[in-house]
């Protein structure tokens, strides 16, 4: 069958699933309720991210030959990490087991991506340390109506067109089935009362999704300027951290210091609209990257500046509307 048909079959199929998922969601209690640190106020379902993982299975059933020569690795590895997120959305799990499903399924991501064959293995330790810390970055970036989901689909187009304009690292449709599955999840999330959030299912999920991607993509052209596909996020999370290190401050405890976070609850901003100037910001870094000549230095300076002054500034005029932030 032409994938000009299989593709919108496919957007269906990932609807039917999604809303088949919330039928269960609702009848079993999986729901996300409000605490102190939460932007929300309302009871929502939890776990709309599981539409992630779903439409990986659906990519390996309509492209079941490339997918059992390509794809296995990252799929033992992308289904461990958001079975064990999902678990977690449900009930709490220790620690280790989360951090040892964690580290088996980097090894699987970093065997899918040739990494253990192209780099010496003195660098692999950095990898794996990148990778988790950018896992649990996305994850805790996921905290508004639209933000995981906006940001995440403004980075899977701009690695569309740089798998088919510029230079080919994977097939197309494995970038394309994780977009439908993004706008499926956005119809339900992008609102001012979201029918469902992501959960640590969705959020782990698609950042191992875009993880793989992004690196598949360094792989295949030896530049790591790719990594600043990540730049909003990844600022955004050290800055942070620093932040809380300096106040000293447990940055392993629940908080509301993220510029999201206070946006949302002190400035009463809405969801849609912050959700809207990270994705836009990081859209405008994605397109510098692609079309600067500059070197590598010159483009990490030229967004990280601008970006950090933009940041500190704000954090600053919030400052004095901050509350204590450690959640008990």
């Amino acid at each position: 069958m032409n994938s000009l048909y299989i593709l919108p079959i496919v957007f269906i199929i990932l609807f039917a699933f999604e809303i088949f998922y919330f039928k269960i969601a609702d009848k079993y209690n999986i729901i996300d309720k409000p605490n102190h640190r939460s932007a929300h106020s309302q009871i929502t379902l939890r776990g709309g991210g599981i539409i992630f993982p779903i439409a990986f299975i659906i990519f390996c059933i309509f492209n079941y030959k490339v997918a059992l020569e390509m794809y296995w690795s990252f799929g033992l590895g992308l289904l461990a990490i958001c079975l064990v997120s999902f678990i977690d959305d449900i009930k709490t799990l220790s620690g280790k087991i989360r951090i040892s499903v964690h580290f088996l399924s980097v090894a699987l991501l970093l065997n899918f991506t040739g990494t253990f064959d192209t780099m010496p293995i003195w660098v692999w330790p950095i990898f794996f340390i990148m990778i988790i810390g950018t896992l649990n970055a996305y994850n805790f970036m996921d905290g508004i109506n639209g933000i995981t989901g906006a940001y995440t689909l403004i980075t899977l187009v701009t690695l569309l067109y740089i798998n088919h304009d510029i230079i080919s690292f994977t097939e197309e449709n494995f970038i394309i089935y994780a977009i439908l599955a993004c706008l499926v999840f956005l119809f339900y999330n992008f609102r001012k009362k979201a029918k469902c959030f992501a959960g640590d299912v969705g959020s782990m999920g698609i950042g191992f999704w875009l993880i793989a991607l992004i690196t598949l993509l360094i792989m295949k052209t030896q530049d790591y300027k790719y990594i600043l596909l990540f730049s909003v996020y990844g600022m955004e999370v050290v800055l942070t951290i620093i932040e809380r290190m300096m106040l000293k401050e447990n940055i392993f405890e629940a908080h509301r210091r993220h510029l999201y976070q206070l946006l949302a609850n002190e400035k009463k901003m809405s969801h849609l609209v912050i959700s809207a100037i990270y994705a836009v910001t990081q859209l405008a870094v994605n397109l510098f990257l692609i079309y600067s000549k500059l070197p590598v230095y010159a483009v990490v300076l030229v967004i990280f500046v601008p970006l950090g002054s933009i940041y500190l500034f704000l954090k600053l005029k919030l400052k004095k509307k901050v509350q204590p932030t450690v959640i008990k």
